[in-house]
C-alpha cells in the first residue's frame, strides 16, 4: 500500500490495519504530512520522542481491540497535553502541564495518537483564525481566505488530510464556522458532555470541546471514547438517553423566516441554504417556519452583555500584568469584561432564561434547526481591515447556541458556485435540545451522502467510505415513543388532550396500508373510530403520528377503553408503527366507514 494515498478516515485506517499496515508507518506519514504546513495550522508539531511514549503502549495491542487503535490527531493549543506546552495563542501565556486533559487521557487510552498542538484565535476570542501571533490560519482550499476561528488550526489539520480528526473548543462558534469553511464535520457537544478539565477557558459556564472529522461517522466514533464523566470537572454531565431517531421516517426542521436570514451580500451561499432546505425535505423532513428574533437577541448577550467578563476572569492576573502581550482584537474584546458589575450580570441571566423559555418552546413543533453556519467567508486582508465588525457578522447563527445549552453540528452543505468565494465549501448547522448530540450525527450523515463529494480538501470521495451506524435502540430507550392515532385523538379533537397534557408533539400526517376496515364503534359519549387489519378488501386510512416521552406512555395507554388498543400499524410506505387498533369482535355493531378512509371525513359527513 502506497502510505501516501491512504485516506485517514477511520475506516480506511482500519482496513490498513487489518491488513497488516503498523501503527508506526501510519503515524510517520501523517508526521510527513503535517511538516508541509504552510497554513500556520501548527503551533507545535510533535518530535519522534515525544510521539514514541503514544506508540510504544500500542506495540503488540490488536488493532481490533481499541476504538481509536493508531488514529492521528490533532489538539487546539487551549488544550493540555503532558509535557507540552500550553499557549492558548499566546507565548508570554505559555506553561507546560504535567498532566494531559482527562479528554486527552480518554482518546489516548482508547488507541489514538496526538501529533500536535494547532493555532487559534488568541485565548479563543474570535471566530476568523486571524488573531493569532503564531501566524494568520489560512483556508484549506484558498490561502488567501480565512481558516474560521477560533479553533482554526485545528480544521485545517483535519481537512487537509494531515490527521483523522482534531479537538477544537466552542463558545459562540469556534467548534462550527471553521467546519463550515473547510468542508468538514464540526460537532459542538452539549455543555458537559465532554470534559473541561485542562482546558483553560473562555467563558466557563457555556465552553465545550469540540470535534472536527471528515465525516459524522467519525465523528460520532470519537464522541462515543470522548464522552466520558468527569468527576473533577464542576460543570460535567452525564450523557442522558435520547428520543429522537432520524436513521428514517418522518421529522421536522425549522427555518428561519425570510427575514431572519442574513448572507452579507452572499448570493452563493443563500442559493446553497436553498437547496439545503429541500435536501433535508428529500430526506422526510417537513420544514417549520422559525422567528428567530429571541434566538438572536439572547445571541447578543455573549458580547453585549456581562459574559464576556468570563473571558476576563479565564486570564485575569495575565492581562492585567501583560495587556500588550494580548493581541489587539482579543484584547479589546477580554478587557471589555473588567468593568462588568454584579447586577448587569443578574439583569441579564433573568433575561436569558426568559428568552430560553420562548426559543424552547419550538421544539414542541419541530426536532431540529436548520440554519446557516456562518452567513458568509471572507478574505484574510478584509478580516484584518476590519476585524470586530467581521467577525461578528461571523456569529450571527452560532452565538446563542451555548447561551441556549443546545446540541449542534455543522455539515457541509456545497461549494459556492460564483461570487469572491467561488470555489470555497459552505455549511449548514443542524441544532437540537441538549443531549441530542448522536441524533443530529446521524442526520447530518444522511444530509452530508445525500451531497456527496469529497472529504475536506483531500480528493478522496465521501461515497467510498461508510454510513454512519445505526443508533442504537437502548439509547432510545428513556426518550420517546411514536404513536399514530385515527380518531378522537386527531388535532383539534375531543381526546387530543390526552396526547399534548403528556407532552407528545406531532410530527405529521400519515396514511394506513390499504389492509384495514374502518368502523365508527357504537357508545360514547365520545365518539371513537376502529381500525381492524384484513386480508381482503381493507383501505387506507387517514392517520397522524405523535411522538411523546416514554414515561408518559404507560398511563396514556393504561386509559384506553376496549375494544381499543395499542398494536402495530403498517403504513402506506411499509413501515410500522405503534398505533390504535381494534378488537374485530369490537367492531361489531358499529358503522363501517372505510370508504370515507378518515374520521374527520366521517364526523363532517355525520354532522
Amino acid at each position: 500500500m502506497h502510505l501516501n494515498a491512504l485516506s485517514f478516515d477511520i475506516a480506511s485506517l482500519k482496513a490498513a490495519y487489518a491488513g497488516g499496515v503498523t501503527v508506526r508507518a501510519v503515524v510517520a506519514e501523517a508526521q510527513r504530512r503535517c511538516a508541509s504546513d504552510t497554513h500556520h495550522a501548527f503551533i507545535h508539531r510533535l518530535t519522534d520522542a515525544q510521539i514514541e511514549p503514544f506508540l510504544a503502549r500500542l506495540d503488540g495491542v490488536d488493532p481490533a481491540s481499541l476504538p481509536l487503535y493508531g488514529v492521528p490527531f490533532a489538539i487546539k493549543d487551549n488544550i493540555d497535553l503532558a509535557n507540552i506546552p500550553t499557549t492558548a495563542g499566546c507565548p508570554e501565556f505559555a506553561y507546560t502541564p504535567g498532566e494531559s486533559a482527562f479528554l486527552i487521557q480518554q482518546l489516548v487510552a482508547a488507541g489514538a495518537v496526538p501529533l500536535g498542538k494547532t493555532n487559534l484565535d488568541q485565548f479563543a476570542t474570535g471566530l476568523n483564525g486571524t488573531r493569532s501571533p503564531y501566524g494568520a490560519c489560512q483556508n484549506a482550499f484558498n490561502p488567501a481566505f480565512i481558516s474560521g476561528g477560533s479553533s482554526s488550526g485545528s480544521a485545517v489539520s483535519v481537512a487537509k488530510g494531515w490527521v483523522t480528526f482534531s479537538l477544537g473548543t466552542d463558545t459562540a462558534g469556534s467548534g462550527r464556522v471553521p467546519a463550515s469553511f473547510n468542508n468538514l464535520v464540526g460537532l459542538k457537544p452539549s455543555i458537559g458532555l465532554l470534559s473541561g478539565t485542562g482546558v483553560v477557558p473562555a467563558c466557563r459556564s457555556v465552553d465545550t470541546v469540540s470535534i472536527f472529522a471528515l465525516t459524522a461517522a467519525d465523528a460520532q466514533a470519537v464522541l462515543a471514547v470522548a464522552a466520558a464523566y468527569d468527576e473533577a470537572d464542576a460543570f460535567s454531565r452525564p450523557a442522558r438517553p435520547f428520543g429522537v431517531d432520524f436513521s428514517a421516517g418522518p421529522f421536522r426542521f425549522g427555518v428561519p423566516r425570510a427575514q431572519d436570514l442574513a448572507f452579507f451580500g452572499n448570493a452563493a451561499a443563500a442559493a446553497l441554504f436553498a437547496e439545503s432546505v429541500e435536501r433535508l425535505k428529500a430526506l422526510g423532513g417537513t420544514p417549520v417556519e422559525v422567528d428567530l428574533t429571541p434566538f438572536l437577541e439572547a445571541a447578543r448577550l455573549l458580547y453585549e452583555g456581562p459574559w464576556v467578563a468570563e473571558r476576563y476572569v479565564a486570564i485575569k492576573d495575565f492581562i492585567d500584568a501583560q495587556p500588550e502581550a494580548v493581541f489587539p482584537p482579543a484584547r479589546t474584546i477580554i478587557e471589555g469584561g473588567r468593568g462588568k458589575t454584579a447586577a448587569e450580570a443578574f439583569a441579564a441571566s433573568y433575561r436569558l432564561k426568559a428568552l430560553k423559555r420562548v426559543c424552547d418552546a419550538v421544539w414542541k413543533d419541530m426536532d431540529c434547526l436548520l440554519t446557516p453556519t456562518a452567513g458568509t467567508i471572507y478574505r484574510i486582508a478584509e478580516m484584518q481591515a476590519d476585524p470586530i465588525r467581521l467577525n461578528s457578522n461571523l456569529g450571527y447563527y452560532t452565538n446563542f447556541m451555548n447561551l441556549l445549552d443546545y446540541s449542534a453540528v455543522a455539515v457541509p452543505a456545497g461549494i459556492q458556485s460564483e461570487g469572491d468565494a467561488k470555489g470555497l465549501p459552505w455549511g449548514v448547522t443542524l441544532g437540537a435540545p441538549a443531549h441530542q448530540d448522536v441524533p443530529l450525527l446521524r442526520l447530518a450523515d444522511r444530509f452530508h451522502r445525500a451531497l456527496g463529494g469529497t472529504l475536506g480538501a483531500t480528493p478522496v470521495q465521501l461515497a467510498d467510505t461508510p454510513a454512519i451506524g445505526e443508533v442504537p435502540k437502548s439509547a432510545l430507550g428513556a426518550g420517546t415513543v411514536k404513536v399514530a392515532v385515527c380518531g378522537a385523538h386527531l388535532s383539534g379533537l375531543p381526546l387530543n388532550g390526552q396526547l399534548t397534557q403528556r407532552g407528545a408533539r406531532l410530527l405529521g400526517a400519515v396514511k394506513s396500508a390499504a389492509e384495514y376496515r374502518f368502523y365508527a364503534l357504537a357508545g360514547g359519549p365520545v365518539q371513537r373510530p376502529g381500525m381492524v387489519r384484513v386480508a381482503d378488501g381493507g383501505g387506507a386510512i387517514d392517520m397522524e403520528i405523535w411522538e411523546m416521552p416514554a414515561e408518559h406512555f404507560g398511563s396514556f395507554v393504561d386509559g384506553i377503553p376496549a375494544p381499543l388498543g395499542i398494536g402495530k400499524v403498517k403504513l402506506a410506505d411499509g413501515s410500522w408503527v405503534s398505533g390504535f387498533v381494534c378488537e374485530a369482535l369490537g367492531a361489531e355493531g358499529g358503522t363501517d366507514i372505510t370508504p370515507l378512509g378518515s374520521w374527520r371525513a366521517w364526523l363532517a359527513q355525520a354532522a
